[in-house]
């Protein structure tokens, strides 16, 4: 009988139904996902249905339907053969936000393995594979296979989708990063969740971002979107905490590719970035206090500060980066700065202080100059990006600069440019102190 409904059923009618607010069954939901594997299925037809799905939502159930089938769409990967906690962390979006790889290699140095799928560049936010692909030769598309080998060898993989794991969502990725359909709590939660449950991890930290540069901008979403991620990781009987962080102001002082891979081995080289570190920090502790290496997040955050004096960090990043294929040399060479050929400085206007930094003002610029991509085969730029030279709270003078800007195109410095300064407010008073770690929320 299953069979009979599932040949009976139509995309177009199916688009019809959630175009007009009513719910879509776990049948309708596996019909869809299976259509989209086969390719039976029209781009534009897929992006009808974001579209749909993007204006009148998903249920706590159609979502989780949305996961499952999502998830059964591919490979689910057995690591029980690793006798080792393994524990990921994944964030929901933001500008500047390079922490994947920062944490990565400081928790596996605890001893705790990281199997991390990680994705592209998102609407207005970058991606960790873009960031590691601009490192030459750094290869993101492992197998299954040498997945497990590396997890096995070092403790650690940074890799994309296969096209065996959670396909469907690898298309539904990018069809929606360029059909405005990013920023959906449904779409969201079935995204991370069938990529991070077909990965084989014991547990999962995630980081919700909070502010104008997440993917989900408005607060009741980013609370609704944990929710769904803690709920989903206790039905698969995942361990998980939720982590809310400030995302109104780019994360760091860099926002591109290649620069924030350079940021990140800052910190991981010892070279104190204080909005990043501590985000940074207290990810890196939740992983390994749920990988049980600490009693408290507290003293994981210890564990992990140690881990970076002591060099041991920076040691599992260059591990990574050889056993991915990496150009060790390329990496080593970091202090003397790659940068795309033109270059624009911002300057300060007057005197005061800086009140704000619009992540999501200068996530658009970043894409503008070729840090992100606009349509699914745009190509990325890998040395363009911006540089903060000031953060929110900072005093300015009149001529002092502000940012540079960095990409291979002058018109793209110039289509970058008002956009960017939209997003920098000058004060005559300094604006009160960020909170950047606004709330932690375990799974009971």
């Amino acid at each position: 009988m299953f069979f009979v409904t599932f040949n009976l059923m139509n995309i177009i009618e199916i688009i019809k139904k959630k175009r007009d607010k009513k719910k879509l069954s776990k049948s309708e939901i596996d019909f869809v996902i299976r259509s989209i594997v086969a390719g039976t299925v029209a781009d534009y037809q897929i992006s009808a249905l974001m579209m749909a799905i993007y204006l009148n939502k998903l249920d706590e159930e159609e979502t989780f339907y949305l996961t499952e089938s999502m998830l059964k769409s591919g490979d689910v990967i057995d690591l029980s053969f690793i006798r080792k906690p393994k524990i990921d962390k994944h964030s929901t979006g933001g500008v500047g936000d390079k922490v994947s790889l920062i944490i990565a290699p400081i928790v596996a140095s605890c001893g705790i393995v990281v199997p991390m799928i990680s994705g592209r560049g998102l609407g207005h936010t970058g991606g960790t594979l873009d960031k590691l692909e601009s490192i030459p030769n750094f290869d993101v598309n492992l197998t299954i296979k040498r997945y497990k080998e590396l997890l096995n060898k070092i403790g650690v993989a940074l890799i994309g989708q296969t096209d065996t794991l959670a396909p469907a969502d690898k298309k539904i990725y990018a069809i929606r990063d360029v059909t405005a359909t990013v920023d959906n709590v449904s779409l969201v939660t079935a995204s991370i969740m069938s990529k991070k449950l077909a990965e084989g991890a014991d547990g999962f930290v995630f980081d919700i971002k909070i502010g104008s540069g997440a993917n989900l901008q408005n607060y009741s979403d980013c609370i609704e979107l944990t929710k769904y991620l803690l709920e989903i990781s206790r039905r698969f009987k995942k361990k998980s905490i939720a982590i809310l962080t400030d995302m109104e102001e780019p994360l760091g002082n860099k926002i591109g590719n290649w620069i924030e891979v350079e940021e990140s081995i800052e910190i991981l080289n010892g070279i104190e970035i204080e909005d990043l570190l501590q985000v940074s920090l207290k990810l890196a502790g939740a992983m390994i206090y749920l990988g049980k290496k600490a009693r408290t997040i507290s003293e994981g955050e210890e564990i992990a500060l140690k881990k970076i004096k002591s060099g041991e960090a920076y040691k599992k990043f260059l591990q990574i980066v050889k056993y991915q294929k990496g150009d060790i040399k390329y990496v080593l060479d970091w202090s003397n700065f790659k940068r795309a050929s033109n270059k624009k400085i911002v300057y300060s206007p007057k005197d005061g202080y800086i009140n704000k930094m619009e992540a999501y003002k200068f996530g658009l610029a970043a894409v503008e100059l070729g840090c992100g991509r606009k349509k699914v085969d745009d190509k990325i730029d890998y040395k363009a990006g911006i540089i903060l030279k000031k953060k929110v709270g900072d005093k300015v003078k009149k001529g002092e600069i502000i940012c540079e800007l960095f990409s291979s195109e002058k018109t793209r410095i110039e289509k970058a440019l008002p956009i960017l300064s939209e997003g920098i407010i000058i004060s005559k008073s300094k604006p009160k102190l960020r909170q950047l770690i606004k709330e932690i929320i375990k799974v009971k």
